[in-house]
């Protein structure tokens, strides 16, 4: 008997003491340095927001990507089933989105270094101390950016139109036959192309503008001093320490033309032919057009692992570029 009291006794005194060392373990907010505790409370909202209207929509959608939620599914979730892969093997199979692959490939190939030519272009003339009333043409060069697309979709569409448009006009005065530029598939691209940089690079240009201005002027001085001309300067000074500010706009630059969808949805609707076809876009016809939002997740998150690949391999390149012979 007096064993078993004994053994009570310490039993029961070991799972006090586990409770006493259960209660004095560190949380995760004390183990913080003293300095970085008020700054993480202050910051617990806006952690909070963010979780509440952004992580928990994403892993919803993740979620929604393995199932077959449709416009039934909204009225009675009781028919909503678990297909796991299927939209993703439906994908795979489905013609309409390697048609918008190619288009968004073909947008992003060709489109992004265009804008971020002509914005470079646009940033070193801004930046040149010859030219004057530079205020007035930042203005100029950055008013498209902030105009909005309807606005810039109707000037274009009057540009593009095929007997009265100011393109056509040009050609036929050259001894050109007018194109028919959003009606024909081979033109249909290159002219979403062309719109979507005169909008979008003056944004480019103000960031890549910012860059230049952060060189000091002393490097080209004694670049000039040696007998080096502008073109030598462009390539020794302005490109190498420009790096890190072109870097950033390549890779911004990037991601929004891999998320092309307004362009096409108001110039022309993804024709014709399915000629400017985007992935977003494919994704908005799948989910809020014919409702199978379960298909259309598995397109978005189809697009994530793409723009995500894409910016690794990016990094990866300019890490090796950035080692010495590299």
């Amino acid at each position: 008997m007096q064993r078993d009291q004994t053994g009570d006794r310490s039993r029961e005194s070991g799972v006090e003491g586990s409770n006493a060392a259960d209660a004095h373990l560190p949380s995760p907010v004390s183990r913080l340095p003293s300095s970085l505790r008020p700054g993480f409370w202050f910051a617990l909202p806006a952690l909070a927001v963010i979780a509440a209207f952004f992580v928990v929509p994403v892993a919803a959608a993740l979620l929604l990507s393995f199932t077959d939620f449709d416009i039934y599914a909204i009225a009675d979730v009781r028919t909503l089933r678990l297909t796991w892969g299927a939209n993703y093997v439906r994908l795979i199979h489905d013609p309409r989105f390697w048609t918008a692959l190619k288009n968004t490939a073909y947008f992003v190939v060709v489109g992004g270094p265009l804008s971020v030519a002509t914005s470079l272009a646009a940033a070193m003339l801004l930046n040149t101390r010859m030219l004057r009333f530079k205020g007035f043409f930042r203005t100029v060069f950055f008013l498209p950016v902030v105009t909005t697309l309807v606005a810039v979709a109707v000037v274009w569409r009057y540009l593009y139109h095929p007997r009265f448009g100011l393109l056509n006009y040009g050609l036929a005065w050259l001894g050109f036959q007018p194109v028919d530029w959003l009606g024909d598939p081979r033109w249909a691209m290159p002219a979403i192309i062309l719109m979507a940089v005169w909008k979008n690079f003056g944004f480019n240009m103000i960031i890549l503008i910012a860059g230049l201005q952060s060189i000091p002027e002393r490097y080209y001085e004694a670049a000039r001093l040696d007998g080096a001309g502008g073109a030598r300067q462009f390539r020794y000074i302005t490109l190498p320490l420009l790096a890190p500010t072109f870097f950033f706009v390549t890779i911004m630059t990037m991601i929004g033309y891999f998320q092309l969808f307004a362009e096409p949805y108001v110039m022309t609707q993804g024709g014709p032919a399915d000629a400017t076809l985007s992935l977003v876009l494919l994704m908005y016809e799948e989910g809020f057009r014919w409702w199978n939002l379960g298909f259309a997740t598995a397109v978005a998150f189809a697009l994530f692992a793409i723009i995500l690949t894409a910016t690794l391999l990016q990094f990866g390149v300019s890490r090796l570029r950035a080692q010495p012979g590299g």
